[in-house]
């Protein structure tokens, strides 16, 4: 099978199989034989890979590629290898099998994102193998722990090794230049920016008793209450310049009027809208929660995760509101925080994204988009890099492209494996 299987799929398989979960909160199986797999690899085309350990484990891989003209500012191509877990009792295959079926790779990180790691290497061994140089410098990062909001990997190496990134002024990696079918015609989605990141936690407090008695002061009876106002909130819906951007594409191929609602344009989308209905809006989705340890002890301390995604800039206003919705009987607490970022859809490289897009499919459009999620583009910006999210893909109408981050049954279709090595050996070739 392995003689059948195009490059991309068979790396992407193999870094399936290695279970690089990561539950968060420091605890994760690691990326260190991830991080060892990829090394070889890059050391195979003549590379000389570095292999950096935040903590035991929790390693990251980074090489310098020589471009044609070095006189240029480089540009960082970076990947995660960490994954969320997976359950196999929900999954129709073992999520790490790497298991090959109706055309697709299925497992997780199939998408997000030993997908693009593995085209990261393909199109590396495409230029390399041939001779050839990429347009200007490469540095070349395999991050671990992006899933935790890259603790022990992208915001590890900026703080305390951004040498690695000197004379870098822009980045590519996940979650953009995917296509989306609207009404029958295929656009791509370049990522032009991501919303911030808080992750908060609640805790409510109350009296420890037996569960037979009278006891109002429950703290998982005020939990439960903080946590449906804050996961039933209907935050109001904001465009920013990106998503205007995106919008007016999207009512020109849809054909819509000029003053339809933007939510209800976004429906219009169909799978897409997946994607685009958390880039109009804040949104505050609880995620996990903990509280007591036996069937007949009320306890006296409840806790809950909300992971809250305002737009940039925000994040002051939002936390204000959060603390209303929980009430005066609920902490909130930040465990974690990360900027929001926004860049225009114009300049040389977006360009040169598009163009690459268009060569490989010369009828498609190209809109711009906001993540409503976030990517190690985050940790780099802090060193004034400039990130999108260009992992090329095209992909049939069928295909829930938006359930395949985080859910269940993870896969992407082996020929859009092939177009996204294309596609990204063109664009750093003249990136």
């Amino acid at each position: 099978m392995d003689g059948a299987l195009e490059d991309t799929a068979r790396i992407a398989r193999d870094l399936i199989r290695i279970d690089t979960t990561n539950w968060g909160g420091g605890r994760a199986n690691g990326e260190t034989e991830a991080a060892e797999y990829v090394e070889a690899e890059l050391r195979g085309l003549g590379l000389e890979p570095h292999l950096y350990d935040a903590a035991p484990r929790r390693t990251s891989v980074v090489a310098r590629v020589e471009g044609a003209d070095p006189g240029r500012p480089a540009l960082v191509v970076h990947g995660h290898l960490d994954v969320v877990p997976a359950d196999p009792a929900n999954w129709s295959v073992d999520p790490f099998a790497g298991e090959i079926r109706d055309g697709m790779l299925w497992g997780r990180g199939a998408v997000d994102m030993k997908d693009m790691d593995a085209m990261i290497l393909t199109s590396l061994g495409d230029i390399l193998r041939s001779g050839r140089r990429p347009a200007r410098d490469l540095v070349v990062v395999f991050f671990s722990d992006e899933e935790n909001g890259g603790v022990f990997g992208s915001h590890h190496l900026v703080t305390h090794h951004p040498e690695l990134f000197a004379g870098a002024t822009e980045a590519i990696s996940e979650v953009g230049g995917y296509s989306i079918d609207l009404a029958g015609r295929r656009a791509y989605l370049l990522q032009t920016g991501e919303k911030a990141l808080l992750w908060v936690r609640l805790v409510a407090r109350g009296v420890a008793a037996h569960g037979s008695r009278v006891i109002r002061d429950n703290a998982i009876t005020k939990l439960s209450a903080a946590v449906a106002r804050i996961g039933t909130h209907e935050w109001p819906v904001q465009l920013g310049a990106t998503t205007s951007a995106m919008l007016t594409g999207v009512r020109r191929l849809l054909d819509a009027a000029p003053d339809e609602d933007p939510v209800a344009l976004i429906e219009r989308t169909g799978i897409a809208a997946g994607f685009l209905r958390g880039t109009v809006r804040t949104t505050s989705n609880p995620t996990v929660l903990e509280a007591g340890y036996k069937h007949n002890v009320i306890p006296d301390r409840a806790e809950a995760l909300v992971d809250v995604r305002p737009f940039a800039g925000q994040e002051d206003a939002v936390l204000a509101e959060l603390r209303e919705l929980a009430g005066p009987e609920v902490e909130v607490e930040i465990v974690h925080h990360d900027v929001g970022l926004e860049s225009p859809f114009e300049g040389p490289l977006v360009e040169r994204m598009v163009g690459a897009l268009r060569r490989h499919d010369p009828d498609a459009e190209v809109l711009p988009y906001l993540l409503s999620g976030g990517t190690d583009n985050k940790a780099l910006s802090a060193l004034g890099i400039t990130g999108y999210g260009f992992a090329p893909l095209r992909l049939g109408p069928g295909l829930d492209f938006p359930a395949m981050f985080h859910g269940v049954d993870e896969r992407v279709p082996l020929d859009a494996l092939a177009f996204g090595r294309a596609v990204l050996t063109d664009f750093l070739l003249e990136a």
